[in-house]
């Protein structure tokens, strides 16, 4: 069923430059959050004083969660909360939605989405773009693989904290998506580069 406002209870893993203002926003629209962070820092208390109930592991976190989301640095920090000893696969319940808006390898997401399936639990990968002004407006353009059914329940969840949300395909299609805008982004950045070096290099004002 879709993801209600006052109803779906969010476990959210990952309080960084870009997860604790989203969390922040999720609380705003009116969902109840469970949040974990390895590291305590100011922006996790933020999100505790703004009603986030803090939790000592990815497994606390998850449990009882409708929707979980996973937000944290590389691959292999993805596969330790989510697979790991105490990470959420250990209390999801059959039927809850993993949602990894990390940006990782598409190939690993399929991994886990496959291990998530063999425990009924849903996954989508929604790794995102806007840097931490569109996290903090809930402006982010967000890229997401997954199931349709899937990605419809949980738009609510995704309109909290963006604006240009697009289901693109099947599991580790949102993490490709992603890498083929780093790699546009960084090939422009390079023609502009190229292009004022020869600008200098020309004496034109």
């Amino acid at each position: 069923m879709p993801a209600t406002p006052g109803t779906t209870r969010i476990g959210f893993v990952g309080l960084g430059i870009m997860g604790a203002p989203m969390a922040l926003n999720l609380i705003e629209a009116g969902f109840s959050l469970k949040v974990y962070n390895r590291t305590d820092r100011p922006r996790v208390q933020e999100v505790i004083d703004a009603g986030g109930v803090r939790a000592a592991t990815p497994a606390e976190a998850a449990s009882g969660s409708d929707v979980i989301i996973t937000n944290v640095t590389d691959t292999p920090d993805v596969v330790d909360v989510i697979l790991g000893e105490n990470g959420v696969l250990q209390t999801a319940r059959e039927g809850t939605t993993v949602i990894d808006m990390s940006t990782i390898s598409p190939r690993i997401t399929r991994d886990i989405a496959a291990a998530l399936n063999e425990k009924g639990v849903h996954m989508l990968d929604a790794p995102v773009s806007g840097g931490d002004v569109g996290a903090q407006q809930g402006t982010l353009s967000i890229m997401v693989g997954g199931e349709q059914s899937v990605f419809d329940d949980c738009l609510p969840v995704f309109e909290a904290m963006g604006k240009n949300i697009n289901l693109i395909g099947a599991n580790g299609a949102g993490q490709t998506t992603k890498a083929c805008n780093q790699i546009a982004v960084s090939v422009a950045n390079l023609a502009m580069a190229e292009a004022l070096m020869l600008a200098a290099a020309s004496d034109l004002d």
